[in-house]
């Protein structure tokens, strides 16, 4: 059983810390948005993704399937389709009961998941290397470099708070839960299917009641959403993977990547060499989880996330962005982190989360989507 009280007192410190990162950064991005005369607000909550989440909140997914909604602004002839509906339901839902735009319903909506994702973060931590180590890697996740996504009105906290308490119940063997929790993230994001194998990983190593419950529950979300779209387009499961396809966004096991890699190293071999070096790393970090003999759950949802990340044919820019909810990669940075001395680890957190600020607001203030 997971009591949450007790859980919620122990990852104080952690959730404090966590807030503190997090007001850092949004205080380094106003200073430096109005330094240039540009709206903080506007970056979080009006670009990019953030405007089809708001357009779908408040018109509803356009129709025939493949047509942009006229509501869209730049939306070219890409569909509403691709996006997930859970962050634009919720954004209506608290809409209606408070009278917040959409964009600032996203954002409170962001804001609360940010805090639920850190909590759920800490309870998996804790569950697996203690207390300390999961305090740190609340804090590790706050002050990474694209931490500023945190707090946008995009699907990133609210799908890692869904999958870190769906993969909190499995470690605790608390099935149905872990299902609806999985069905939710799978609602949220396609990467809900890394939540869906983790659940059925356990399932296939666990032991109790409501198992196969959990196992049949855990899918329901993103299966659900993607036949909707196929029956909407008329073409089934090849519906929604022409919509991903339209929108650039195929799986092709990493070749677009591996290209734009290759002519990275012949045009511009310091980028190319940069980009060899992100891969070697999350590679590296998933190693060190398998070394550290993470629970299989664990291993099979950060594969997952890890493998859709590096494969797809998305953005190449928003590979980071796609990787954000693996938290467990830096389970390992946490543990180490937690055996030196306080000093050192306070002063590589404080390096750190001053990083993290700053680029977030470099990053945000550039002319490409993160």
């Amino acid at each position: 059983m997971i009591r949450l009280p007790a859980v919620f007192r122990r990852a104080l410190p952690a959730l404090g810390l966590y807030a503190g990162i997090r007001l850092l950064g949004l205080a380094v991005l106003a200073a430096w948005a109005g330094a240039e005369g540009r709206s903080p607000h506007q970056l979080l909550s009006a670009r990019w993704d953030s405007l089809w989440y708001s357009d779908i909140a408040r018109h509803g997914y356009f129709w025939p399937g493949y047509v942009a909604s006229p509501h869209a602004r730049g939306a070219g002839a890409h569909s509403h389709l691709a996006f997930f509906p859970m962050l634009p339901w919720l954004e209506r839902l608290l809409h209606a009961a408070t009278g917040l735009s959409e964009p600032d319903a996203g954002l409170a909506v962001s804001a609360v998941a940010s805090l639920a994702a850190a909590l759920g973060i800490f309870a998996v931590g804790e569950r697996v290397a203690g207390t300390r180590a999961a305090t740190l890697l609340v804090v590790v996740w706050a002050a990474l470099p694209i931490g500023v996504l945190q707090s946008m009105a995009y699907t990133e906290s609210l799908f890692t708070a869904f999958a870190a308490w769906a993969l909190c119940c499995v470690l605790r063997e608390r099935w149905v839960a872990a299902g609806v929790l999985a069905s939710a993230a799978g609602l949220t994001r396609p990467s809900g299917a890394a939540v869906v194998a983790a659940v059925w990983a356990g399932v296939a190593l666990g032991r109790g009641g409501g198992r196969w419950l959990g196992a049949a529950i855990a899918p329901l979300g993103l299966a659900g959403y993607v036949l909707w779209v196929g029956a909407r387009t008329g073409r089934g499961l090849a519906g929604y993977l022409r919509i991903q396809g339209d929108w650039g966004n195929g799986f092709d096991f990493g070749a677009a990547y591996g290209r734009f890699v290759w002519r990275q190293l012949t045009n511009s071999p310091g980028a190319g060499i940069g980009l060899l070096a992100f891969v070697a790393l999350v590679l590296w970090a998933y190693a060190a989880c398998l070394r550290q003999r993470q629970p299989v759950p664990l291993l099979v949802y950060t594969g997952v996330i890890v493998a859709m990340s590096l494969g797809a044919q998305a953005y190449f820019n928003s590979k980071p962005r796609l990787l954000l909810p693996g938290f467990p990669l830096f389970l390992p940075l946490a543990t180490w982190l937690a055996t030196l001395r306080p000093r050192w680890t306070v002063a590589l957190l404080t390096a750190l989360a001053a990083a993290s600020a700053a680029y977030g607001a470099l990053w945000l203030l550039g002319p490409g989507p993160p």
